[in-house]
């Protein structure tokens, strides 16, 4: 349909420099173009983005997306092991910075068909994300950290008032508790993407980002429609405004009503425009924290890569 010369020249515009291009051509499956890519990847004079700083001094492209990897991580294991009952292969959790296991995770059972099959497709998807930025990164990537998937939802239940100060949370004892547990990364995952995108230089990167924005934003809705659909006001809006009182000053987070009576799937500004949070607010959330910390929560030691430290809110 095209000559060489047209799918060479479109390659090459779909990144900025020679490793994003390679990187790309490979997360891609099109690594074997022959001829085609070799004319795509020929020429490139252009540095890497890769772990310098920006020239804003932000970090680099590189790692904010090995930032948005530990989320991957996070999400990739909670659905894998409400689903299957098993984590992410070992060959999908190495790279530098510290390699650690994970806590808890058992296989959900589901009474609703509609909700395990929204949990086998979700997990597929963060499953796919991880390998993806782990293709982009091109060797640059982050091994999982330390992964914690059971004291830690007690902690964040606890601090939301849906349980009392004696008791436990498993989010994987029963759909609802899933359901409950899903929604405490799913509006944070769009909010970070979002948040990251500004921060994002290189082009080829930031398409990459905001397709994976779009589909944790379908994620985000699936799961807010599943808990309007079960009439769990209550235990969202809790997580809601937990999520509000460690990630800064904004209000930032929205229940299942608007109004009290009237349903807000999508949480949106004035403007119908979703949240952003800084990756440091973010932090905040899975760290569990309102405080500067390196560690906690969902992450007991800490995330690997340059972005790891939360805001101080308190």
């Amino acid at each position: 349909m095209f000559g060489k010369k047209v799918v060479a020249d479109m390659i090459s515009r779909s990144a900025e420099n020679e490793h994003d291009r390679r990187s790309f051509l490979r997360a891609a499956g099109v690594a074997g173009l022959g001829t085609v890519g070799a004319v795509a990847l020929a020429g490139a004079g252009t540095e890497s983005a890769s772990a310098a700083p920006s020239s804003d001094g932000g970090p680099s492209d590189s790692a904010i997306l090995n930032f948005a990897l530990n989320l991957e991580y996070l999400e990739a294991q909670f659905y894998s092991y409400a689903y299957w009952g098993e984590g992410l292969d070992s060959t999908d959790v190495t790279g530098t910075g510290t390699q650690g296991k994970v806590t808890g995770g058992k296989k959900v059972h589901f009474k609703s068909k509609a909700i395990r099959e929204y949990a086998r497709e979700i997990a597929m998807d963060e499953r796919n994300h991880v390998k993806f930025l782990r293709n982009a990164l091109d060797g640059q990537q982050v091994s999982q950290p330390a992964i914690d998937l059971k004291t830690s939802f007690t902690a964040a239940a606890r601090a939301a008032g849906l349980i009392k100060s004696n008791q436990t949370f498993d989010p994987f004892a029963n759909e609802n508790n899933f359901l409950l547990g899903a929604f405490i990364f799913e509006d944070v995952g769009v909010t970070a993407y979002k948040g990251a995108a500004p921060l994002i230089t290189n082009k080829t990167y930031l398409e990459a980002a905001a397709g994976i924005l779009a589909v944790e934003a379908y994620h985000a809705g699936i799961v807010r429609s599943a808990l309007y659909q079960k009439g769990l006001f209550a235990e969202v809006k809790k997580i809601s405004a937990l999520r509000d009182a460690v990630d800064g000053s904004s209000d930032d987070d929205q229940n299942l009503r608007s109004s009290g009576k009237h349903a807000n799937i999508v949480p949106t500004d004035s403007n119908s425009i979703a949240f952003s949070r800084t990756p440091a607010n973010v932090l905040n959330i899975v760290y569990l924290t309102p405080s500067e910390a390196t560690k906690g929560g969902f992450f007991p030691a800490g995330v690997n890569g340059a972005v790891n430290t939360s805001n101080n809110n308190a």
